[in-house]
């Protein structure tokens, strides 16, 4: 898609209410892969192979979670670029997420803030979505979270009923429990809890490998917000506990970078450029702290070619986008695709 025409797309879209746009945003894309002309608009899909916990992925730039959170929209996702498409949160039950308005452009910034709550039609209505999804060549994760009335103490149950409903249709299963918007989620992200989760899903997972005769990795994804000791603490959980991968990171709650906004008092959590020092400089204290002991996903502030490099460079395996790719459109992915490729080979 020539820039220009992203540009002339984005311009209409940016004048209607955020969620509507997102939504006929996905309606179109839906409407394109489904008459076969979205490879047309869109050309040759950028290459870049890797292989990262037995799963090969077409190149390194996925779509991150909260774009398609019904996956319905994993085919039309696939064609417009995407080496790999994490869909959801999924959540146990359906349920309708926070009260409207909940969804705002920082324009000036190159920023959004959300605070959907994880509004999604349930897991079971989400993976008769993915196993329509016959055209996607390439990985796909399912992000998973627990219902916002489930209290922490029973929130495993969620987490191992997702689990299991996603086991069969999944190439990786992401652990949410570092979003703002389900209030008390982020309590699971200190060092007991989080171990008393993982150990859960860890278990759960080999009895599923076991009778299914299929491995699926298990990511955890981390907010932005996390302190130095919380990352030590963490890092110790995920290697003793034997987490698959990790997701760094989440939105964030500070409004550094968005100061001048007037929407910087909205609730919710800010993604955009200017998460975008933080997520890379919390992937570098992650990636110190694991030694490559545990593949990461690089995601937040993703505005450039040069900005998933850094991705890389502080120890990501992979990168996601979202708000760069709204901001950006899918020439996007092919810039990131041709800096990494660049910059930082795969077989360096």
């Amino acid at each position: 898609m020539s820039p220009a025409l992203y540009s002339a797309a984005k311009s209409l879209l940016f004048q209607l209410n955020p969620e509507t746009a997102h939504n006929l945003t996905l309606f179109g894309l839906r409407m394109a892969e489904r008459m076969r002309v979205l490879p047309l608009m869109m050309g040759d899909v950028p290459s870049d192979p890797v292989e990262i916990l037995g799963m090969k992925f077409p190149n390194r730039i996925g779509l991150a979670a909260g774009m398609d959170k019904e996956a319905d929209t994993v085919n039309a996702f696939g064609q417009v670029g995407f080496g790999f498409v994490e869909v959801g949160t999924l959540t146990p039950r359906p349920q309708p997420g926070n009260d409207k308005p909940r969804l705002f452009r920082l324009i000036p910034q190159r920023a959004i803030i959300n605070r959907m709550g994880f509004n999604n039609h349930g897991i079971a209505a989400g993976v008769e979505n993915i196993q329509e999804a016959t055209r996607f060549g390439g990985v796909l994760g399912v992000n998973i979270g627990k219902n916002k009335l489930t209290p922490n103490e029973d929130a495993a149950q969620d987490y191992l009923a997702c689990l299991r409903a996603a086991w069969p249709v999944a190439d990786y299963i992401a652990i949410n429990f570092s979003s703002p918007n389900t209030p008390g989620l982020r309590d699971l992200q200190a060092a007991e809890p989080a171990a008393r989760l993982l150990a859960s899903l860890k278990s759960e997972q080999a009895n599923m490998a076991a009778e299914t005769g299929r491995q699926v990795p298990i990511f955890m994804k981390v907010a932005p917000d996390v302190t130095d000791e919380q990352i030590t603490e963490l890092s110790r959980v995920f290697l003793d506990e034997g987490l698959d991968g990790l997701i760094a990171t989440n939105t964030t709650l500070s409004r550094t970078g968005a100061e001048n906004s007037p929407r910087r008092e909205e609730a919710g959590g800010l993604s955009g450029a200017p998460l975008t020092a933080r997520s890379t400089e919390v992937i570098g204290a992650f990636a110190a702290e694991l030694k490559g002991r545990i593949p990461i996903i690089g995601v937040g502030g993703i505005m450039s070619g040069a900005d998933a490099v850094a991705k890389i460079k502080a120890g990501a395996s992979l990168v996601q986008l979202y708000t760069g790719f709204i901001y950006r459109g899918p020439n996007l992915i092919r810039e990131c695709v041709e800096a990494m490729k660049a910059e930082c080979p795969v077989n360096s």
